[in-house]
């Protein structure tokens, strides 16, 4: 007969836990149970990580077999047009962009921005072909991708080697719009209306030159600078 350790009350043989306090019953002559092994693995498996150049590779492969693909369709079956020239310039720019993310992720930034122009700019020209001249891609195509080009990597260049905040990328990214705005419409009115006038972009121009002179203000103003901080909470 046993009781049970907590408060003493008698047990019956087969019980596991006293029916008065819930104690587990324990009895240091019975068998242990045997232990079941269990179902599930006790090391975690992983599955292997791709690498990125193995994932290059199989990027180049699709990008390459599209443009054959589409270049042999083109030049036996539906030859009509070289409507793949639109098409492998596609996956071009697609591959460009593709290199500093998953093929060559040590590629300077400039590197990168200019190679990106170039590959628009590739494009571009294959695309005369398609409309039978050329004189919109040199009067306005290759300006405006030099132009948005060097936009970018002056405010790339800005955000990474000036000082940085909150407030000093806000002003270099809202001068970078401010001179990309100007530039798109002089480049259009001087192609399309021979003639070059401010329209639109003085619009742009008059309030991102407000924005600048405010930003400026603030970061010359330390005090302002910061009670306006703490209200915006950046």
């Amino acid at each position: 007969m046993s009781y049970c350790v907590n408060c003493g009350v008698e047990l019956d043989a087969s019980a596991k836990k006293c029916p008065l306090c819930d104690t587990p019953v324990y009895n240091p002559k019975a068998p242990e149970p045997e232990k079941q092994p269990s179902p599930f693995p006790k090391e975690k498996g992983q599955v292997e990580v791709v690498k990125r150049k193995d994932l290059g590779v199989l990027l180049t492969v699709i990008v390459l077999a599209t443009a054959v693909t589409c270049g042999l369709l083109n030049a036996f079956v539906f030859r009509s047009s070289l409507w793949s020239l639109a098409v492998i310039g596609v996956v071009l720019v697609l591959w460009v962009i593709m290199i500093p993310v998953v093929i060559y992720t040590r590629q300077p930034i400039y590197l990168s921005i200019l190679l990106d122009g170039v590959a628009v700019i590739v494009y571009l020209y294959l695309l005369t072909y398609l409309t039978g001249h050329n004189s919109w891609f040199y009067g306005l195509g290759l300006p405006i991708v030099l132009l948005v080009t060097a936009v970018v990597e002056a405010v790339t260049f800005c955000i990474r080697k000036l000082p940085m905040s909150f407030l000093t990328g806000a002003l270099y990214l809202i001068s970078g719009i401010a001179v990309l705005c100007v530039g798109l419409e002089l480049l259009i009115d001087r192609f399309l209306r021979q003639e070059i006038a401010l329209g639109w972009s003085a619009i742009v121009l008059t309030i991102c030159v407000i924005v600048d002179i405010t930003i400026a203000t603030l970061l010359s103003r330390r005090r302002l600078r910061n009670a306006v901080r703490r209200r915006l909470h950046f």
